[in-house]
């Protein structure tokens, strides 16, 4: 006796079958096949194998008379999914208060919305919670329509959260507005909070006003008393824990008063709210659109007092964020206005971070500005002693980088790199065993000295 599909009561679903089955051996041969295969055809065989299971579960409920094709049964409106226009399968209630089918909503939040689709509100937070009630209406009428709800889709945040941990965070929020102990108690949690749990960084950004309520203990602090010093430093290094997270980069930049508090407790805080301050900047000029806005400011100025200072547990992170800021032109203007190139000078030849100060100097020193206070200050013996007696093949790229642009911006530092080469041939031997930038620049160099010798010879 032939052995019957488990398809085979019905022509009608035996044919939708067939149909999908044609389909889905052709997505799977793409995902396999084919290298650059997209998302959206792991979705489309993830869905045709869902409506093949469900073909064959209907069909073991269903007799061929009653059976009804799931695409035959008109679903009630408020059923279907405002995004997709399908019956929900797992729905959820937004903060707008409006409901969504899970993974629909979770991909509109997740490409960066922070508004509800259907009322255009701006979204309070971005936590979803489960609408059981819709839930269990669906599933009865699913009942009744003879159709197997599917199993929700798990799609949920990457780093999740419970509505108890959200509760908290608002809760901590609101403390900040309150008596001094309590804004401590809450700024202090917030600062462990979003240094070991990335999921509280996100939620910061998701949550309207958050930023500016972390905030407020600074903004609103007795300016007869100041702020305190311990509040300060755990709301600062709350924004640097903040500024970590990627997706808030922009928003911790943009958001009113964050440049100058930073700017604030870069000049009048503990060593590590300074510290926190600088590292904070470094981590928000990432974005070459924060590099503007940062710069604009006026911060390349206590930056640089902050680096003429000296401290060691704050040099690494100043100059780490002088760096960033000065690889546009216009923060390169403002560096050497505000004297970035005396202060870098002074420290150098102090032999204090030498690598890192080196790296800024060498950018600034396509701003002719620069270049003239180097030679002012007596820049060139100190950068050919380096490229002398250094060992670190950066740091002697930089200081060649810096005396070919002297070089070709004031005939009058040739007398010492002459000297400096007949003496010791500092720079030839550059020009044989350097990085090949290195060997670029001192080749360079020595053309334009070869050059004036012959000139010299002729005249």
């Amino acid at each position: 006796m032939a052995k019957t599909g488990v398809l085979s009561s019905d022509p009608t679903v035996r044919a939708k079958a067939v149909e999908l089955k044609k389909e889905l051996q052709r997505l799977v041969r793409t995902i396999v096949d084919d290298d650059d295969y997209s998302i959206h055809a792991i979705d489309r065989a993830k869905d045709a194998l869902c409506a093949l299971r469900g073909l064959i579960m209907f069909n073991k409920r269903s007799s061929p008379a009653t059976f009804k094709l799931r695409e035959a049964v008109p679903c009630p409106e408020e059923f279907k999914c405002p995004l997709s226009n399908q019956l929900m399968r797992d729905p959820v209630i937004l903060a707008s208060g409006q409901t969504y089918d899970r993974p629909f909503i979770q991909k509109w939040l997740n490409a960066g919305n922070r508004t509800c689709p259907r009322t255009q509100q701006v979204l309070s937070h971005t936590i979803l919670t489960p609408n059981h009630l819709i839930r269990e209406m669906i599933s009865q009428w699913c009942k009744s329509q003879g159709i197997e709800l599917p199993n929700p889709v798990q799609c949920g945040r990457e780093e999740g959260i419970t509505e108890a941990e959200c509760d908290r965070f608002f809760s901590l929020l609101d403390k900040l507005s309150a008596a001094v102990p309590e804004q401590k108690e809450a700024a202090k949690e917030l600062r462990l909070l979003t240094k070991k749990v990335p999921s509280f960084r996100a939620l910061f950004g998701e949550s309207v006003d958050a930023i500016t309520q972390l905030l407020t203990p600074l903004t609103r602090c007795n300016s007869q008393s100041g702020v305190h010093p311990d509040l300060q430093e755990d709301v600062i290094t709350t924004l640097l824990n903040l500024s970590i997270h990627d997706s808030n980069k922009k928003l911790v930049a943009e958001t009113p008063m964050v440049v100058p508090l930073l700017m604030e407790a870069l000049r009048s805080g503990t060593i590590e709210t300074r510290s926190n301050a600088a590292a904070t900047l470094f981590t928000l000029s990432a974005l070459d659109s924060n590099k503007v806005l940062i710069g604009k400011s006026g911060v390349l100025k206590p930056l640089i007092d902050l680096l003429d200072e000296g401290h060691p547990l704050t040099m690494k992170d100043v100059a780490s964020a002088i760096f960033n800021l000065c690889i546009i032109h216009e923060n390169k203007a403002r560096a050497v206005r505000d004297g970035a190139v005396s202060v870098i000078l002074k420290k150098i030849v102090d032999g204090v971070h030498v690598d890192e100060l080196l790296a800024i100097l060498a950018m600034l020193s396509t701003h002719q500005r620069a270049i003239e206070e180097m030679g002012e200050l007596g820049a060139v013996p100190c950068l050919l002693r380096i490229v002398r007696e250094s060992n670190c093949e950066r740091n002697k790229e930089n200081c060649i980088a810096i005396l070919h642009t002297v070089c070709l911006n004031d005939r009058t530092k040739w007398k010492a790199l002459k000297e400096e080469e007949i003496s010791y041939g500092t720079i030839s031997k550059l020009a044989q065993d350097g990085t090949s930038r290195s060997k670029r620049k001192a080749n360079g160099i020595l053309e334009r000295l070869r050059r004036a010798i012959n000139i010299t010879h002729t005249a």
